[in-house]
Formats: C-alpha cells, structure tokens, sequence
C-alpha cells in the first residue's frame, strides 16, 4: 500500500481525523502507478493520529554507526539472535532517497476523478477479469475459508501492486534503518524494523528478497512488517509465508486481514445514490451514520435492496457538486487496509467493474482545479481570521478544516458540503 504521500492529502475526504482514522496494514499508496492514496503511516500520517503536515526534522544527534549499535542492543533484548542481526545489516548505510522521499512536499494534487480514472483503467479491469478465471479454483478455497469476495481482493492486488507485477526494489531493512534514524517517525520505524528482523528470524525470506516501498510495504499486497507479523498466511503450504513471489500466500494474507477486519460476505461495500434539491449536505460527513431506511426517509434515491438496518454514512468525494455515495461497514473495513477513502472508493468500483458494474452516474466536477497545498494553507488560515477553527493550519484538509469549511459554508448560506475549493478561498479572500 505504498508509493508517494501529498498528491493524496486532498483526498483524504472521508477519513483524515475522524472516527475512521483506523489501524491499517499498508505504509501507504499503491506502488504500481502513479495513483494518490493516503494511508502512509511514515510519509503522511500515523493511522489513528491527527494528519501531520511539513514537520520539522531535527538532525541525528549521533552517528548512523551509533544509532546502529544502539538499536542493536534493544533489537537484542527483544529477542532478535546476534547472527540474524549482523547478517541483515551487513553494508547497510542510510539511503539518501529514502530521506527525500519521507520528507517530500508536492504543491501540487490530482483529483479524485484522475485517481479512479487510473484505478479503473480498462487494462486493469481486463488484467483483473482474466486472474479472477486463471485462479478460479484458489478463489474458491479463499472465499470458503475467510469469506472475503474474490473480486475485492483481486482489485486490492491490482492496485497494490499491478497484480504483484511491481511490489518495490528497495531494501526493508535500509529503508527502515534510514527512517529510524533520521526520519520523520522514527519511534514507528523502530517498531516496523524490529518486525522486518522478526520475519528474517522465522526464516520467511531472505535478507536480499525483503524488497519493497522506500516506507517499508512489502509484497504483492504491501504488508508493513507488524501487519504481516500479524496477518500473513502459509497458505500453500510450503513452511513460509511468502507474500513476495507466491500468488496464494499474498492473496490469503490480505484475505485474512479483511476477515480479522470485519469483512461481511453478505453485504455490499455501498452504492452511488442521488440526493434530493435541497438536501442537507452537512449529513455528508464520515461520524454520522444512518440506517438505510433513514437515508431513504430523507429523499435519498438509488439505495439497494440491502437490509433497511444496515447502517451508512454519505461521501461526497467531491463535494455537492460530484457524485454521492451511501458506504457500508464493507467500506469501513477496506479503510483498515488502506485509510483513504479514494482508495476505498476505487477498490468498491474496481471489484464490481470485473463482473460489468461499477460505472459511475454522476458527474465529476472535471473543471475544477483542487487547491495547492500553499493555498490550502492560506485556506486554514483565512478560517482562522474569519473565526473558524480548522485546528492549526497544515495544509492538510482533515476533520477538523471540514467542520469549519462547513460552518463558513452554513454563514454564507452555501451547500455546507465541508469541501475546500477555488470559490471558497476566493471568497475568503474578499473577507475585511
């Protein structure tokens, strides 16, 4: 679940700072294109903590050989053999890429319309249908053994890492050291490393095998290290957990996460919905949650013959003026895999699009251009001027900007959406 980090922060629409901020089993995006996804617990944000934006790093105050030998001794006492150790850091120096990359602050950010129209490629739709018949008999031993849907897990393998075609080059072990030692979360990284040197002591893979993102992922569906500590699955049989090269063993890995997640096989993950003239769309928000039956009270149209019980909130993953979705606990327990709500979106539609559905109705906002990241910052500031509170201003639009965007939006008389524009910041910027 790994690649970049900022092109994703305007799309955290559903999770950053809310309730659903979870514990999630990837470091970050999808390796395998060029797709903005936010779950990077090194890059972006730390799982269940606030979103942190352009954090200051202090300089190691000791050598890397000093940290090395520091955390040699705690990896020590935690159980890790001196051999297992010695051999897994044998050359390892910092990797200056690495440090770029942890500290990397793109301007600029994509849409969520040019996300899933790269998620929902018609090569990757093709590349999905064609595994789903090639490991039809595996597929059935999944479903009967965890009750994960084949075609959600062939979607989270397809964007994870283009079906375990690009799983990431770089060295775990280098990577978490350079993190640990000088990078922006080093107490997490820490902890992944202590992990990585676990799985080299249980004899899973080989030092030079471990191969992944810069942020740690590994794999054909990007575990970080305690998530596959947790998670991964010998599902073929042969004494390793091999989430690297075998297709079965990766695959049962990410079924058994969803599973131990809360995955329903008898419900859907949601549905596109439309909403009524006049609609509240301060409703459109990831902490209130309603039963079908209620959104249908409300004049929400499209709803499913699903249980009227069943409990959904309204995304809005552009706003009042772009498609609306009603999501489900299925939902939910995606953003436990990957804690972006685009990412979500993009697997739902990527599981249903192999069997003909998934097609989107409504009409993405395609005209409108997502603020910089120095304007969402003039944005939280502007806020703040006017006296509403997004939190200290970072320039990442979380639960807190949301509610204030809402609370702007509500004094003006405007569909309180809680979503940042190009009109809104310009309309700040005409405040006294």
């Amino acid at each position: 679940m790994f690649l970049t980090l900022l092109p994703a922060l305007m799309l955290r629409t559903f999770t950053a700072g809310s309730a659903l901020s979870l514990v999630v089993a990837c470091a970050a995006e999808p390796i395998a294109q060029t797709l903005p996804s936010v779950s990077d617990a090194l890059a972006a944000t730390l799982p269940g903590q606030p979103a942190q934006a352009a954090n200051l790093v202090e300089m190691p105050a000791v050598s890397f050989e000093q940290w090395r030998d520091g955390f040699r001794q705690k990896a020590l006492a935690q159980g890790i053999s001196a051999e297992v150790f010695d051999r897994a850091f044998a050359g390892v120096e910092p990797d200056p890429s690495v440090i770029a990359a942890d500290r990397s602050q793109p301007e600029f950010t994509r849409p969520v319309w040019q996300y899933l129209d790269g998620a929902l490629s018609r090569q990757r739709v093709a590349s999905g249908r064609r595994l789903l018949d090639e490991h039809r008999a595996l597929f059935d031993q999944l479903e009967a053994r965890y009750g994960v849907d084949r075609a959600v897990l062939v979607a989270i393998w397809g964007l994870e890492s283009s079906f375990g075609d690009i799983i990431g080059d770089k060295s775990i072990i280098r990577s978490l050291a350079t993190l640990a030692y000088e990078g922006r979360r080093p107490d997490f990284a820490e902890d992944q490393l202590l992990a990585a040197l676990r799985i080299l002591q249980k004899g899973d893979v080989d030092p030079s095998r471990m191969r992944g993102s810069w942020a740690g992922a590994m794999g054909q569906t990007q575990f970080i290290p305690t998530t596959y500590n947790e998670h991964a699955v010998d599902f073929d049989g042969d004494g390793r957990r091999d989430v690297w090269s075998t297709e079965a063993d990766a695959l049962a890995s990410a079924a058994h996460y969803l599973q131990t997640s809360g995955w329903d096989f008898r419900e859907p993950w949601g549905f596109e919905v439309s909403l009524p003239e006049g609609f509240d769309y301060a409703l459109a928000d990831a902490d209130i949650r309603k039963p079908l039956s209620e959104w249908r009270a409300l004049g929400v149209k499209g709803i499913s013959e699903a249980d009227d019980t069943m409990l959904a909130s309204l995304l809005l993953p552009a706003g009042h003026r772009g498609p609306a979705f009603l999501v489900l606990d299925n939902f939910r327990t995606i953003l436990r895999y990957n804690n972006s709500s685009t990412y979500a979106l993009a697997i739902g539609l990527l599981s249903e699009r192999f069997d003909g559905g998934g097609q989107i109705e409504g009409a993405w906002p395609r005209g409108d251009q997502p603020l910089s990241r120095s304007e969402r910052l003039e944005l939280q500031e502007r806020l703040v001027q006017q006296g509403f509170d997004p939190g200290t201003p970072d320039g990442i639009i979380g639960a807190n900007t949301r509610r204030a965007i809402r609370s702007y939006q509500q004094s003006l008389g405007w569909p309180a959406d809680g979503h940042p524009t190009q009109q809104l910041l310009g309309r700040l910027r005409a405040e006294p």
